[in-house]
């Protein structure tokens, strides 16, 4: 879709993501899934019913260890009712379609009406908010609530770096200096709001979902995760000391300055020492090499935010 939101990294590729951690087996979706204490699961793409055989293996996979409570949900554009059975048949609790764009304004003289009938799990309708289609969002909403669906969820359109230009060609502009969010789609939200429709309307802003779910996830993960130096902000990030020296330098430091044996590590990946930011700031200008501190999120793929110099 021209409006997808998806990285480089996943966009158009065949891969596995929980969350920011690259999956290589199924143990790393449970892994991820226990580190941040979830109670249920978003299955999305692209659109994962095109591999339906590892959608199968990874509900069953997850129901087994988490049990039948964990609830696993599953985005999609397919009207191919027999992956979706097969789904269903794997344990998924609910569905949310999201038609292409291309069938919005058409969406009765489609097949969905009779894949409605057909599903017997939860099932809905989840689309972004574009103003530009605002009359085929219609046209498909009050066709779609006659159907027997049991929810619609609206979400704010959003800026990313894939979809940049794409947006920018129809002349859409952020909402304000400190969103991603594009101007116009949350004004269509209460609008749609105001119609009388039969069918529960959420709406989820691009706040909400940056404020709340993710910040949430990721206090979580950063409780299971952090090491005993690194210190969990208010915002659930990490702040730590990194000194930009080489390994053979972890043991010639730690002894120089006496610091626990707890309270120092070489990160492989990083290839640099890492401590507490309380000892970096009272050893920095003691050191030859560069020393900082940095903020990151306690995320697979640690981005860091912030990093301040100290000597």
């Amino acid at each position: 879709c021209f409006y997808c939101p998806l990285s480089e990294k996943k966009r158009g590729k065949d891969v596995i993501y929980a969350n920011e951690m690259i999956v290589k087996n199924y143990e790393d979706v449970i892994n991820e899934a226990e580190l941040i204490e979830a109670e249920g699961t978003g299955i999305t793409g692209g659109d994962p019913l095109i591999v339906v055989e590892r959608v199968e293996n990874i509900i069953k996979i997850l129901k087994d260890h988490f049990g039948e409570d964990h609830h696993i949900h599953l985005y999609t554009s397919t009207l191919d009712y027999s992956k979706i059975n097969r789904a269903e048949e794997s344990g998924l609790d609910e569905i949310r379609f999201h038609p292409l764009v291309e069938i919005w304004n058409k969406i009765e003289r489609t097949d969905f009406r009779k894949l409605i009938d057909r599903v017997n799990i939860d099932k809905g309708i989840e689309i972004p908010l574009i103003p530009h289609l605002k009359n085929e969002t219609l046209h498909l909403l009050k066709n779609v609530d006659r159907y027997g669906i049991d929810f619609i969820n609206l979400n704010e359109l959003e800026f990313s770096i894939t979809n940049l230009n794409s947006l920018d060609s129809f002349g859409y502009v952020a909402k304000n200096d400190i969103s991603s969010a594009v101007k116009g789609s949350e004004e269509m939200a209460y609008e749609i709001k105001n119609i009388d429709l039969n069918t529960p309307v959420h709406y989820c802003s691009s706040s909400f979902k940056d404020a709340i779910q993710l910040r949430k996830r990721i206090e979580r993960r950063a409780k299971n995760t952090a090491k005993i130096y690194e210190l969990i902000t208010e915002d659930g990030t990490l702040l730590k000391g990194i000194i930009i020296a080489g390994r053979e330098k972890l043991k010639e430091i730690k002894e120089e300055f006496e610091i626990d044996e707890n309270m120092i590590s070489w990160n492989e990946e990083r290839k640099r020492i890492e401590t507490s930011p309380f000892i970096i700031e009272e050893i920095a200008e003691y050191l030859p090499y560069k020393c900082y501190i940095v903020e990151e999120y306690p995320t697979a793929d640690k981005l860091e935010v912030e990093r301040t110099p100290l000597n």
